[in-house]
C-alpha cells in the first residue's frame, strides 16, 4: 500500500511537472502546425515535393503536416534546440534587429529562430541539385526538414519575437474566458482551438482547407509579396521575425495584463491576425 502511494505520489508530481512545462515548450501547439505544413506542401513545385517525400521519414507516409511538431517533441532529447524556437527582443521594443537580439540565453550568437531558418535552409540547399554531394553527407536532412518547417511556423507566431522578461508571454497568467493559463498559450493553442470548436467542429482539414481558400481569394493580391524575398535571398527570417515582434506589440500584448481575462472581444479582434 506504501508503495503505490508512492507510485501515485510520484506520478502526481510529474504530472504537475508537464502541466507546468507544457506552456513553455510549444509553438503554435499541434494544430498550428499541421495546417502550417500541410499548406506549405500543397504550394510546392513538382520536383520540390518529391523531393520533400524523400527526405520525410517513412512514418510520415508522405505528409510533411504530420511531422510537423516533430521539432517540439525532440526537445528533451536534443537540450541545444531550445532557443531556436524562438526570440527575445528586448522590453518595451517593438523591432527585431538580428545581431542585436539573436541569440541565445548564454550570448551565443545566430542562435534563435531566425538564425536556425538560415542554418536548415543553407542545408537545405545542398540538396537541390545532388542528393549524394558531400555537403549534403555533412547533416541529417531530414531533421533539417523537419526543424525547418516547424520553425517557419514559430517564428509567424506573435509571441515566439515576444519580450525579454516575460518570455513571450509565457510569465503573463490570464483566464482564457473561464480556463487559467498563460498568454503564450493564447496564441500557441486556444485561439485556433475556439475556432476550431466554433466554426469548423474541431477539424484541422476544415480550417486547413479555409485558410487554403482565403489564399485564393481574400489574400490572393498579397500572395506574391509572402513569395518574395529581400534582394532575392533563399529565405528572409528578419522580415517575418519583424512582422512577429510588430503583432506582439499591437494584438498580443496590448491590453493584457497580469489575471486579465480574456473573452469574445479579444477573440474575434485577434483571430484574423492569428
Amino acid at each position: 500500500k506504501i508503495m503505490a502511494q508512492i507510485m501515485v505520489f510520484k506520478f502526481t508530481l510529474l504530472s504537475l511537472f508537464l502541466v507546468f512545462l507544457c506552456p513553455l515548450i510549444h509553438g503554435w501547439g499541434t494544430d498550428g502546425h499541421t495546417v502550417i505544413c500541410t499548406i506549405a506542401q500543397s504550394r510546392l513545385t513538382k520536383a520540390a515535393n518529391e523531393a520533400v517525400k524523400e527526405l520525410l521519414p517513412e512514418y510520415a507516409e508522405g505528409d510533411f503536416g504530420s511531422v510537423c511538431s516533430w521539432a517540439d517533441r525532440v526537445k528533451f532529447r536534443y537540450h541545444w534546440s531550445s532557443p531556436l524556437h524562438y526570440i527575445n527582443v528586448p522590453d518595451s521594443l517593438c523591432n527585431f534587429q538580428y545581431s542585436r537580439d539573436c541569440e541565445d540565453d548564454d550570448g551565443v550568437k545566430d542562435r534563435c529562430v531566425a538564425g536556425a531558418i538560415n542554418n536548415y535552409t543553407s542545408q537545405l540547399l545542398a540538396y537541390k541539385n545532388n542528393a549524394i554531394s558531400a555537403r549534403s553527407k555533412e547533416y541529417n536532412l531530414t531533421e533539417a526538414l523537419l526543424f525547418l518547417g516547424h520553425f517557419m511556423g514559430d517564428i509567424h507566431q506573435p509571441l515566439h519575437v515576444g519580450h525579454t522578461s516575460d518570455k513571450g508571454g509565457n510569465t503573463i497568467d490570464v483566464h482564457w474566458y473561464t480556463r487559467k493559463t498563460v498568454l503564450h498559450h493564447v496564441w500557441d493553442d486556444s485561439i485556433i482551438e475556439t475556432e476550431e470548436e466554433r466554426d469548423y467542429s474541431k477539424s484541422v482539414q476544415d480550417l486547413t482547407d479555409a485558410i487554403q481558400q482565403n489564399i485564393t481569394s481574400e489574400w490572393a493580391d498579397q500572395v506574391a509579396k509572402w513569395e518574395s524575398c529581400s534582394r532575392n535571398k533563399p529565405t528572409c527570417p528578419d522580415i517575418y521575425a519583424s512582422e512577429s515582434i510588430k503583432a506582439a506589440c499591437n494584438w498580443a500584448y496590448k491590453d493584457v495584463e497580469e489575471d486579465s481575462t480574456l473573452e469574445d472581444d479579444y477573440f474575434f479582434s485577434r483571430l484574423p491576425i492569428a
